[in-house]
């Protein structure tokens, strides 16, 4: 298998308003380890949509 170089997704930006006690959770979470907020909120987002599917998909079982 030979290497492939990975593509990166395309993003856009969006602005959003955090309360600042979240901010202050979510820079606690991450202090110290090897992510960004960025990437900690979309890592959220997706867990969360993921558990909204399975929920969608068992409530129209």
């Amino acid at each position: 298998m030979s290497f492939k170089i990975p593509a990166i997704p395309p993003t856009t930006n969006k602005t959003i308003r955090f309360p600042n006690d979240v901010i202050e959770q979510v820079e606690n979470a991450i202090s110290g380890k090897d992510c960004t907020f960025s990437a900690f909120v979309i890592a959220a987002v997706r867990n969360a949509l993921e558990q909204l599917q399975e929920e969608n998909g068992k409530n129209n079982k």
